[in-house]
């Protein structure tokens, strides 16, 4: 039997374990990214491990997140991260270079390679047949200093794409369309692998949309082949050397197959509040849109804005519709600049911002109460926007650019003609602002602002948890409710005590006081618990809250990663229907949880209803061992050699 393309590249960088699904595996990292709003908190933890230098093939950090300076934190972290970079052998990509995953895609990104970010997005490295898997900080940081990387084997799902796309469908619609089919957690613990002939259909450009929101699926990671798309994209970059072709053998077997006829899809959109609520844009209907807004990993490529550029050309944005647009790299602002797309753009009445996540994060650009916003982006979790009640649609940037003009949602078929926009054969390629790790590192003095606040360590798992359920909560609970984002919060990444007192804010917020004035507790939660982004401050500051253990119905495999290296114990029911029967305020009791973890099973006291109820823990060995030492902190410390 021979091997699909994911266990292909798995194969070749198995450090322990086997390709069993469920069992877990142990990868080596080539390279790592981080970006700043993760970035700053990862090399702090590396800086504790004491390594002298990272141990990948290649390391590179990101300023992309927290670029709107409206204080000094901000740019204290920025300073911190370019010094620590250039101490410890990591390539510092500065404030204005781009998206990470985007200017990694352009500039980094190798088939066959595996990349491990500390940003949920980073599958978007699997549009060049890259194994690029999301992750916490402290995971990123552990594989910068030479550990692998460990996770539970991935089914793998082979998506046959066939046919070719009807005009004006879009790589966004691809995977809206797997969205509407899968829902946000028919990822989880699944590798998205596509095939077919409709792949040829697609530049790589659009293989990295359909990677990138891929994680919208709560999948491990998504991933095409490497073929001639992809060694003329690396060719354009001028990186044609670290080109191979890369593909499944033909005997290759996969746990599920997902069919897809490309000629079958039509623009769509996923309405609000979740990337799974999708429906095409004629049964939506014409309603009226306050914002729109292009960019974000997802869609701001050369040849989206390209394409957005051509549709604005001697036309007006709506009067009563506002539009702003993010390149996701430098070399494509550079290029729309010097080719005259951006003067289109700005005669056009858009809104020009700087080359980073921005509003995708809630990093400005907040649309107006109660207004709709039509966004390019991966995410429209409720409030994610900066706005409570706006209600956010996602679609491809044709659509947006088209509800842009007309001022209401519009199917981009009714511009007419289609407008064809070609890869050029050779993009702009200037690292100026990406600056070498120092060839003198005991000369470098790492820079810390005020903000940057020690690393909060939990102790070892005593023999007894107790506490009350502090909050109880449904399904597809987001790292966005655990932990918002946004321009007031984002600054406080490097800060724990102070970015702690917003946590679930949007939902309680009186949480964060009453769990320290009750020394911590119980989280109960449905399905799905911790979808959305990799942000490992959604476990880290409830650990600095005194939260002991979350019980919920299921997990999103990065969040769950995270509570376990930071010592909370992600439990789940045994028998679903308890969840039913607990609530805000019982006294929960565990006993001999050091003990009881060699079992799988754990006996949970509900004191406050004189009743017993069974959880698992779904730990490995070495998990384990995490959770005990109070985290993996701890545990590289004291039991790594």
């Amino acid at each position: 039997m021979g091997k699909n393309l994911a266990q292909k590249i798995i194969s070749n960088h198995l450090v322990a374990g086997t390709m069993s699904v469920g069992e877990e595996i142990a990868l080596k990292i080539d390279q790592t990214l981080t970006q700043d709003a993760t970035g700053t908190m990862a090399y702090l933890q590396f800086e504790a491990m004491g390594i002298p230098k990272v141990k990948t093939e290649l390391s590179v950090s990101y300023v992309d997140h927290n670029t709107l300076q409206s204080g000094f934190e901000n740019a204290d972290d920025h300073r911190f991260l370019r010094t620590i970079a250039s101490k410890y052998g990591i390539y510092f990509s500065r404030p204005g270079n781009g998206i990470c995953h985007q200017v990694h895609l352009e500039r980094f990104g190798q088939p066959g390679k595996t990349l491990l970010g500390s940003d949920s997005h980073t599958p978007t490295g699997g549009g060049i047949a890259m194994l690029a898997i999301g992750a916490g900080g402290l995971d990123v940081a552990a594989a910068m200093a030479g550990m692998p990387f460990y996770l539970n084997m991935p089914a793998v799902v082979n998506i046959r794409l066939s046919g070719k796309r009807q005009p004006w469908v879009s790589a966004k619609d691809v995977i809206l369309e797997v969205l509407r089919r899968l829902s946000v957690k028919g990822g989880v613990g699944k590798i998205m692998e596509y095939s077919g002939d409709g792949v040829a259909d697609l530049s790589v450009p659009e293989r990295a949309t359909i990677t990138n929101m891929g994680a919208e699926l709560g999948a491990t990671t998504s991933i095409f082949p490497s073929d001639e798309h992809t060694r003329l994209f690396m060719k354009s970059q001028g990186r044609e050397k670290y080109w191979i072709p890369l593909e499944a053998d033909a005997d290759a077997e996969y746990d599920s197959v997902i069919d897809i006829d490309l000629s079958t899809l039509e623009p769509m959109a996923a309405k609000p509040h979740s990337p799974d609520a999708v429906d095409t844009i004629r049964n939506i209907g014409p309603i009226k849109v306050d914002q729109v807004a292009i960019g974000s990993c997802t869609n701001a490529s050369y040849t989206d804005l390209m394409r957005v550029a051509a549709i604005l050309k001697g036309k007006k944005v709506h009067s009563g519709t506002d539009l702003v647009i993010s390149p996701g790299s430098r070399q494509v602002l550079e290029m729309l600049a010097r080719n005259g797309a951006l003067a289109d753009m700005v005669s056009a009445g858009a809104r020009i911002l700087e080359t980073t996540c921005g509003p995708c994060i809630g990093m400005g650009q907040a649309p107006s109460s109660g207004s709709v916003s039509v966004r390019t982006f991966n995410r429209n979790f409720k409030g994610r926007s900066g706005t409570a009640d706006a209600e956010v649609y996602l679609t491809g940037p044709e659509t947006a650019a088209a509800t842009a003009i007309f001022g209401v949602l519009t199917d981009p078929r009714d511009l007419g003609g289609f407008i064809e926009i070609e890869l050029p054969e050779n993009f702009i390629t200037d690292d100026e602002m990406i600056i070498a790790p120092s060839k003198e590192p005991e000369t470098v003095e790492v820079l810390r602002g005020p903000n940057i606040k020690p690393l909060p360590v939990r102790k070892e798992l005593p023999e007894t948890l107790s506490g009350s359920i502090l909050l109880k909560l449904g399904d597809n609970i987001t790292t966005d409710d655990i932990m918002p984002a946004g321009a007031k919060i984002l600054p406080l990444r490097s800060n724990i005590p102070a970015i702690s007192k917003f946590v679930f804010s949007n939902i309680d917020p009186s949480f964060p006081e009453r769990a320290l004035q009750r020394g911590g507790g119980f989280i109960v939660g449905g399905h799905n618990y911790g979808q959305g982004s990799s942000r490992e401050h959604a476990a880290l500051a409830p650990m600095y809250l005194g939260i002991k253990a979350i019980i919920a119905k299921s997990f999103a495999r990065i969040h769950r990663a995270n509570l376990i290296n930071f010592g909370i114990l992600p439990l789940t029911f045994v028998d679903e229907t308890d969840w039913e029967q607990i609530d805000s305020g019982d006294e929960l009791v565990i006993k001999n949880a050091p003990l009881n973890l060699a079992g799988d099973k754990l006996v949970i006291e509900n004191v406050t209803k004189n009743k017993m109820f069974q959880v698992k823990h779904g730990l490995s060995k070495r998990q384990i061992d995490i959770v005990l030492s109070g985290g993996l902190l701890n545990y590289i410390r004291t039991s790594v050699k």
